[in-house]
């Protein structure tokens, strides 16, 4: 089966989904495609960069705490913009603190600028708790909900297709597949163009990169803007999802899970970043969700392994596994399956209708 037949059947599967899904399996699609564009700008900047990073979740919320802060009406700190508007402007906001981050950024590599990132975090955390007048302090700041182009992302869209009503988390649906599409298809654009044979020259290698005449800060300073402006857009369609958001949520954790994400994945490979996301973002909710049918798992507080710590302990144990018998992740791992099947048969002319070269008969 060609790749364009597969694609197309994935695309009618991904449509009719909020059809037949619920409001909570579709919050776990959402919240895996918010985290496979996350992903996937940490892999630009990690995986084909070669750059270190612990402070992704710091380019989340600024993300997320820009949109409600742009496209707020209640009565902390916001600008009241058009929330269109707003969710296009956070994204850049995130991309300014990557810039401006970029001076440090440039100038460190490996673990200490893992370091330098993880002080993002914290510095980010103090200021979520302390700029209460801005941010909300611990209670956060509930999400202004989009409106695009007089469609409102809300149960009161007045849209039906097919007697279905298309409420807030249906619509939200079709614009994070969209939203993760087209972050893929952009990164994947990246990486085979020559962006990407620069970034890719960087991480095997600053001094032989330069020799060949990459500018190596111009490219750690491009891919580092570029995977904030990832996570702004994650942190929008998060924000959006969670319809509040509060400075937990945007922790080391997060930072820590985006990293396994991946490297489960496989790293330096765009399509593997969404497989990292549904593992590590999908499986606790799956879990969560059946629960009570499940051996072993206890619902949270009630003493026993709740589903969340348990995803952790199953993804934690595959990293430790892939990091020992495959280091680059599951995508190296289904291109070692695609390698045991037989390949298809050759289609072969028969002699008498090949044409010869100079246009005679063979």
């Amino acid at each position: 089966m060609s790749r364009r037949v597969l694609l197309a059947a994935a695309a009618v599967v991904l449509a009719v989904v909020p059809f037949y899904a619920d409001t909570s399996l579709l919050q776990m699609g959402l919240f895996v495609c918010a985290a496979t564009i996350g992903a996937i700008g940490l892999n630009l900047l990690s995986g084909v960069a070669g750059q270190l990073s612990l402070g992704h979740a710091f380019f989340l919320a600024v993300g997320a705490y820009g949109y409600v802060a742009l496209a707020g009406t209640d009565d902390r700190i916001g600008l009241g913009l058009p929330t269109w508007l707003a969710a296009l402007l956070a994204p850049a906001l995130a991309g300014l603190a990557g810039l401006a981050f970029s001076p440090i950024s440039s100038r460190l590599r490996g673990l200490y600028l893992g370091v330098a990132t993880l002080a993002l975090v914290y510095i980010g955390q103090h200021v979520l708790y302390s700029a209460t007048d801005l941010t909300g302090g611990y209670d956060g700041r509930p999400t202004p909900r989009l409106s695009l182009f007089g469609l409102k992302f809300g149960d009161d869209s007045g849209i039906t297709v097919f007697n279905v009503p298309l409420g807030q988390y249906e619509l939200l649906w079709y614009l994070g597949v969209v939203l993760a599409a087209l972050a893929w298809w952009f990164a994947r654009g990246v990486v085979a163009g020559r962006p990407g044979r620069g970034l890719q020259a960087v991480r095997d290698g600053e001094v032989p990169a330069a020799v060949m005449g990459v500018a190596v800060r111009r490219a750690k300073t491009s891919a580092f803007v570029l995977s904030s402006v990832y996570a702004g857009v994650a942190g929008v369609l998060y924000a959006l999802i969670v319809g509040r958001v509060v400075p937990d949520s945007f922790g080391l954790t997060m930072s820590i899970d985006y990293l396994a994400m991946a490297v489960l994945g496989g790293m330096g490979v765009v399509g593997g970043s969404a497989v990292g996301a549904a593992i590590v973002t999908g499986l606790p909710l799956l879990l969560g969700r059946y629960v009570d049918a499940l051996p072993l798992l206890a619902e949270p507080g009630s003493g026993g392994v709740d589903p969340s710590s348990f995803a952790r302990y199953l993804y934690g144990a595959l990293v430790i596994v892939l990091m020992i018998f495959e280091p680059d992740g599951l995508a190296a791992v289904a291109r070692r399956v695609r390698g045991l099947l037989p390949a298809p048969p050759a289609v072969r002319t028969h002699p008498s209708t090949t044409p010869h070269p100079r246009g005679g008969r063979p």
